[in-house]
């Protein structure tokens, strides 16, 4: 045998396995796309298969030739929805044909969903230079659709250094750039990475114009690690100015895991109008210990139930009930032979304050109400009542700074009056 030769065999077909076997890499967010579905999606905080079995992540995979073939969403919380800026389901496999990439979405359980466009299928079209110059949408049945934005269509064309966006409905009618911001036909400037850098709104000749509200152009800012840090509005002149929602600048601030943490909006000279926390899994604030005073309140509003029904007080009822209340009673159908759950509304336990222990024979004389509290965790608590006739489960949620009984589910004390 020439073991040379095998060798070398070994070797080439050891090169060949490795060019056909996909890539895989993890990233913490996707970079952040609030412009346009021609913008390619990509992943930014890489990190290691070790550290994303810690952590939210997007999982990209690609093909031999280093085209991107499948996303799997393994992130939670904190992924905005936006039918630009999220993919909005579990699995998104691509596929090449001659001139076409076809996007399709799926479920953890495999099944074809829509995305958060809400479309089932994306088919990108692409020119003999492989420059990106169509997007269809269609359904399940393979018909063309329009996106939760009206948009059937989106055309490109490149001029000079924008990209000329045009979008259709079905009729073929020109549509806005999204329901609530009147950009028609827009030009897209990319940066050196080929994110947006700027978005402007061209008149029909493709001049950069202001629309309803005086904004000509959106531009964005991001920092080295491709978070999205700043975006800001102009005219047409291109001074800053204020947007339809009364701000010209906005600001985004970011913990060290790429989670957009803060929010500011400022004025066209810089003063901070308003901000807001952006909630974040990467820290979880835990809820101390439950005050006395919650305790209390848990206890009166538990026992206040039952004392409505004993002594006749629905004004006591409706108190210390939720609007949402549900009570699950267990009894016996004697039609099916079977023990089933019969549901109690909130009406029915005013009602039944009103009148049910009229005679005052439904309790003893001196009632024993005991009520003991399971577990209090900020504004939620379960609590064990157990009184001459019942044993009982409540759940209590506190709203407005008021604890009110949400769920309760009962039984009868004495478990002879059941089946065996």
């Amino acid at each position: 045998m020439n073991f040379k030769l095998l060798f070398l065999f070994l070797l080439y077909s050891s090169f060949l396995q490795s060019q056909s076997t996909p890539q895989t890499t993890y990233f913490r967010h996707l970079q952040y796309n609030h412009v346009s579905p021609f913008i390619s999606l990509s992943g930014i905080h890489p990190i290691d298969d070790s550290t994303a079995k810690t952590t939210s992540h997007y999982i990209f995979k690609y093909d031999a030739s280093g085209r991107l073939k499948e996303v799997i969403n393994n992130h939670y919380h904190t992924e905005k929805k936006h039918p630009l800026a999220s993919i909005g389901v579990y699995k998104l496999l691509i596929q090449y044909k001659a001139d076409k990439e076809i996007r399709t979405f799926f479920d953890p359980n495999g099944k074809r969903i829509n995305n958060d466009r809400g479309v089932y299928k994306e088919v990108y079209t692409y020119d003999k230079n492989q420059f990106k110059s169509k997007l269809n949408f269609y359904d399940l049945e393979n018909q063309a659709m329009e996106s939760n934005w009206e948009v059937a269509e989106y055309q490109w064309e490149q001029k000079d250094a924008l990209i000329i966006e045009r979008r259709f409905n079905l009729k073929k009618e020109p549509v806005n750039v999204s329901p609530y911001f009147d950009f028609g036909v827009t030009g897209i400037l990319l940066d050196k990475n080929g994110a947006s850098k700027a978005h402007y709104n061209l008149n029909s000749q493709l001049e950069i114009s202001d629309n309803s509200a005086g904004i000509a152009s959106y531009q964005d800012t991001y920092d080295d690690k491709g978070n999205h840090i700043k975006y800001t509005y102009h005219n047409s002149n291109g001074d800053l100015a204020i947007n339809q929602w009364g701000f010209a600048i906005g600001k985004k601030s970011y913990d060290k895991m790429g989670n957009n943490i803060l929010l500011e909006q400022l004025d066209v000279n810089g003063k901070p109008i308003r901000s807001r926390d952006v909630y974040t899994n990467a820290t979880i604030e835990l809820s101390p210990a439950p005050t006395l005073q919650d305790s209390t309140e848990i206890k009166k509003q538990s026992l206040g139930y039952l004392i409505a029904l004993q002594q006749l007080d629905p004004i006591l009822m409706n108190e210390v009930m939720n609007d949402s209340l549900n009570k699950v009673t267990i009894g016996f159908d004697r039609n099916i032979k079977a023990e089933v759950s019969r549901p109690t509304t909130r009406d029915q336990m005013i009602a039944f304050a009103e009148d049910w222990n009229k005679s005052n024979m439904k309790f003893p004389f001196v009632p024993n109400n005991q009520v003991n509290i399971l577990d209090i965790y900020n504004r939620i608590a379960t609590v064990k009542l157990v009184s001459d006739n019942w044993v009982e489960y409540l759940h209590l949620i506190k709203l407005n700074g008021k604890w009110e009984i949400v769920n309760l589910i009962w039984q009868h004390k004495d478990v002879a009056r059941y089946p065996k």
